[in-house]
């Protein structure tokens, strides 16, 4: 791999990302990884607790692996005039989209791909969510799989407007859609300090497009595993661990939008991306049971009576104050 080639960009704030050469992107993915078995250790830990069987052991921490191993040992589901191609496109398109948002996260100075337009990037991203969930409910021609997929499309009204919004906040105070410029404008004050409306909607829509915790009906048992019902085997695998990547990825674009970036004393910048970020994933998997399950036409209503004007309103303030500083 080419060393990384420096590229200072010129903006409303003294951002200086250096973008690596694309051979760099494995490293990206392998922290994303790593980000990943560290969120469903974390997630097994908890589970067991929860259970009462302690967090160590086969019953805690290992449990992923165990399950994984299960998975891969496992034979493939068919249906009956399914859309195999469809199907597996939207459980291996989480997995993809996960990726694909990490790519303008930077990580310290160094990033893969210097959007102007990251933080639209990672919109874009978070919508097409909404289509592999579906086709992964859609595909197996079932009546369980389609009814979660449908579930998650109910929940997706609900908070994908609040989440758009959220991020818009960040942007108009760095006066950029370029997620190191945004990063590079909170110095001194992180935007989630005077943004806090925007933070916490941010961190319930990466919960809501990773389909977890209170957005798990689409997964319910009550209809036998919806989307995923009909997936066995390593389509299973992949479409939980894209569940897991998605959280990851989420919580890592927390970092530039509201957690300033790299900055921290001591520890280099990219010793601090990785430290915050795995600090919001922790909060993340941790809160799983501890928010009771939306129901979707509940949600809709919060998300658009509470939620939508509550963000606008932080939006307008935003707005206010940087139109005072100008």
């Amino acid at each position: 791999m080419a060393e990384p080639m420096p590229m200072p960009r010129s903006g409303a704030t003294d951002s200086t990302i250096v973008t690596v050469a694309p051979g760099w992107a494995v490293v990206a993915v392998a922290i994303l990884g790593a980000l990943v078995v560290a969120a469903a250790a974390l997630d097994g830990a908890l589970s067991a607790r929860a259970s009462g069987e302690g967090g160590g052991g086969s019953g805690g921490v290992a449990r992923p692996f165990g399950e994984a191993a299960r998975l891969m040992r496992q034979r493939r589901r068919t249906t009956v005039e399914a859309d195999s191609l469809l199907w597996r496109a939207g459980g291996g398109g989480l997995l993809i989209t996960a990726v694909l948002m990490v790519t303008v996260i930077p990580l310290g100075e160094w990033t893969v791909f210097d959007l102007d337009v990251g933080v639209m990037w990672f919109n874009a991203m978070d919508v097409l969510v909404w289509a592999l969930v579906w086709l992964t409910g859609w595909g197996p021609n079932s009546a369980h799989s389609l009814v979660g997929g449908y579930r998650f499309l109910a929940h997706g009204l609900g908070y994908e407007l609040p989440l758009m919004f959220a991020l818009v906040a960040p942007a108009i105070a760095a006066e950029s859609l370029n997620v190191g410029e945004v990063a590079a404008a909170q110095e001194g004050l992180w935007f989630a300090v005077w943004m806090p409306v925007a933070f916490l909607v941010y961190l319930l829509g990466v919960v809501a497009f990773s389909v977890w915790g209170p957005f798990s009906p689409a997964l319910g048992t009550d209809i036998a595993g919806g989307a995923r019902a009909e997936l066995a085997g390593v389509d299973r695998l992949v479409f939980e661990t894209g569940r897991y990547a998605l959280l990851a990825a989420g919580a890592a674009f927390a970092v530039p939008m509201f957690l300033g970036g790299g900055a921290g004393p001591l520890l280099p910048t990219w010793a601090w991306v990785l430290v915050k970020t795995a600090a919001v994933l922790a909060v993340l998997v941790w809160l799983r049971r501890r928010v009771p399950a939306f129901r979707p036409d509940k949600f809709m209503e919060v998300g658009w009576m509470v939620l939508i004007p509550a963000v606008l309103l932080q939006d307008l303030v935003v707005a206010v104050v940087m139109v005072g500083r100008s």
